[in-house]
């Protein structure tokens, strides 16, 4: 890969600018590929939690862990709920349990599969400890500017 800056140059580049535009290529690819199969992003994350929980997960903790992702918003993460509800891919209880229809696990096995094939193509010429590092190295910013990030 060609770089934009030489080393030496590199070590004056803003990191908010390239953390940024980081972000922007992730996200924008993401989307795109999700939206190719119909879904959307927080519509994902939705299926992903119902599907890869241990235990049954309740409407109300979904939306809780789920509405900071980039700052979707408790109301933004109901209609999504909702939303997967009326396509058809979970179904949920009178007391708010979730669960996946067979729908629903057909689809998340396709959209999980667009994902892996995802972080295949964002991984590609990356070592897993360079990944490790990448990660270790923006908590400290986010950690040395004041900031907090979970992600689960």
């Amino acid at each position: 890969m060609e770089y934009s800056h030489s080393d030496a140059e590199l070590i004056q580049q803003p990191i908010g600018y390239w953390s940024w535009a980081a972000f922007k290529a992730v996200v924008d690819r993401t989307r795109a590929a999700l939206a190719g199969i119909g879904v959307t992003q927080p519509q994902w994350w939705v299926l992903a939690q119902v599907a890869r929980a241990d235990t049954v997960r309740i409407r109300a903790e979904v939306s809780r862990l789920l509405r900071n992702y980039l700052d979707t918003g408790p109301e933004s993460m109901e209609a999504e709920i909702d939303t997967t509800i009326a396509l058809g891919w979970i179904n949920e209880d009178a007391e708010g349990r979730l669960s996946l229809t067979t729908d629903g696990r057909a689809f998340y096995d396709r959209a999980a599969a667009v994902q892996d094939e995802l972080r295949a193509e964002r991984h590609a010429g990356i070592s897993d400890e360079e990944y490790v590092v990448t990660l270790k190295v923006l908590q400290r910013f986010i950690r040395n500017t004041g900031g907090q990030a979970w992600h689960h």
